[in-house]
């Protein structure tokens, strides 16, 4: 009787990851020789060399980006911790991983790192994209990148969905501040005296919620 093998196992002598495993089970193309009671997957030897040629290895040399972002050179320790947490994460995981770091507000569309980030998903280079928190990627329009990445089919984890911490509301309050500061020009002129007003009554007002 053929001994069987493990997930892990099989996934060794086949070069591929767990997950890519998991995915051709999913897809119908490899699918286990017995599953346990527990529900974990078993391999023949046997099956594996004979494995159908036509399944593509090619999605274990694409690359997992975990991205990192913070707005201000202050924010330098907290651009640290993130990268720290991200690999971390993908360490434990056993991803082959390659870490973006960005420095620039979240309403800023232009970023090196993001620019970098978002071409390689559209060349088709990225497998998954992992970040601490969904508003590390973009304030607004990180639904639109998301979208994009399922059309590539590109993985997206997000460690944390809970609440970022205040030092975030902060950074969200000088990002609300930006957009009334791109509007008010816009409607007053930059150098009038009703836009200097408007947007000294609104830092006053942002301050204010922030010392709460």
């Amino acid at each position: 009787m053929n001994k069987l093998l493990s997930i892990g196992q099989a996934s060794k002598i086949l070069g591929v990851t767990i997950q890519t495993l998991r995915n051709w089970d999913k897809k119908g193309l490899l699918k286990p020789d017995e599953l346990t009671k527990g529900g974990e997957r078993r391999y023949r030897l046997e099956t594996l060399k004979n494995i159908n040629k036509n399944i593509t290895f090619n999605n274990d040399s694409l690359k997992t980006i975990a991205y990192a972002r913070v707005s201000s050179h202050d924010q330098k320790d907290d651009l640290i911790r993130q990268v720290q947490v991200l690999e971390l994460y993908c360490s434990k995981q056993g991803f082959n991983y390659e870490i973006i770091q960005d420095l620039g507000s979240g309403m800023n569309y232009y970023k090196k790192g993001l620019t970098k980030l978002l071409n390689l998903i559209l060349e088709g280079q990225v497998k998954r994209l992992v970040l601490t928190h969904k508003d590390r990627l973009l304030r607004f329009g990180a639904e639109l990148v998301f979208s994009i990445c399922q059309a590539k089919e590109v993985e997206v984890i997000i460690i944390n969905k809970g609440e970022e911490s205040v030092k975030f509301e902060e950074e969200l309050a000088k990002d609300v501040l930006e957009i009334i500061t791109v509007f008010s020009a816009r409607l007053y002129g930059s150098r009038s005296k009703k836009n200097k007003k408007l947007l000294d009554d609104m830092q006053k007002v942002v301050v204010s919620n922030v010392n709460e």
